[in-house]
């Protein structure tokens, strides 16, 4: 059963590694402000499941604490983004 439980996670991880980079793409080639920005909290998403994944794969808690760090900064730097394109200025 670990077994199994390894090679789930390993394809996991594959799938969101290439998924973070098409995301990452997106930001990049976005059509407007608003998609870029989806795209950047799509990107934070992707790399907060990745370094859990990693987390389980390795057994290594420091991983955990970058995901809640990330998981913080996304928040905190989704809502800066969302300001600054409704007012045109950021504070």
């Amino acid at each position: 059963m670990e077994q199994i439980l390894s090679v789930a996670f390993a394809l996991a991880l594959i799938v969101h590694t290439l998924l973070l980079g098409v995301a990452v793409w997106r930001v990049l080639r976005g059509d407007n402000a608003v998609d870029r920005l989806l795209s950047v909290e799509l990107v934070s998403v992707l790399a907060l499941c990745v370094f859990l994944l990693i987390t389980l794969i390795t057994d290594e808690s420091i991983y955990m604490d970058v995901a809640l760090a990330l998981a913080a900064l996304g928040f905190i730097g989704t809502l800066a983004l969302a300001k600054y394109l409704a007012d045109q200025r950021m504070f």
